[in-house]
């Protein structure tokens, strides 16, 4: 039964791959509701539809979150949620490599770097002045509604 296997695999990694001292809710690899979450999702969604549904042969996440909500396999607002979060863990992730000039999936704490927090949320085109700890909530906010979605649908009882 490969959707028990995947499931098992991806429990794995939920509990192994988080670095030591990440915060998984704002870790926009590996933590709940990030990116591998969308991915995994789309990934199994693929594994057990692509043969019936073609368009979901494809390697581009939002496309086949679009492929899987036109098949009827995820409902407008399952695909819209899981894409909103992906686009915003990939734009938060391109924000912190600006800022921090390397590549990093930790959205910095709000208590530790203010500045850090500001360079990001400008980055992503937040006005002057606006508060840093906004760029945190909002994340936050997001992959709590994707992290419902991926349970609703990767962790749903096996057909």
């Amino acid at each position: 039964m490969p959707g028990l296997t995947i499931r098992r695999i991806k429990g794995r990694v939920d509990a192994e791959r988080l670095p030591r001292g990440a915060d998984p809710t704002t870790h926009t690899k590996l933590g709940r509701g990030g990116l591998a979450d969308v991915e995994w999702t789309v990934q199994l969604l693929q594994l057990q539809h692509a043969a019936s549904v073609p368009a979901l042969q494809t390697t581009r996440t939002l496309q086949a979150l679009d492929a899987a909500r036109d098949a009827g396999l995820l409902t407008e607002e399952q695909s819209t949620t899981l894409g909103d979060a992906w686009r915003l863990a990939t734009r938060l992730r391109n924000a912190i490599m600006l800022v921090r000039d390397k590549a990093e999936d930790q959205i910095p704490a709000q208590g530790t770097s203010g500045t850090a927090l500001a360079g990001i949320g400008r980055a992503l085109g937040h006005p002057a002045g606006f508060d840093p700890g906004q760029v945190v909530d909002d994340y936050r906010r997001a992959a709590r509604r994707a992290r419902k979605v991926v349970e609703d649908v990767f962790y749903a009882p096996l057909q």
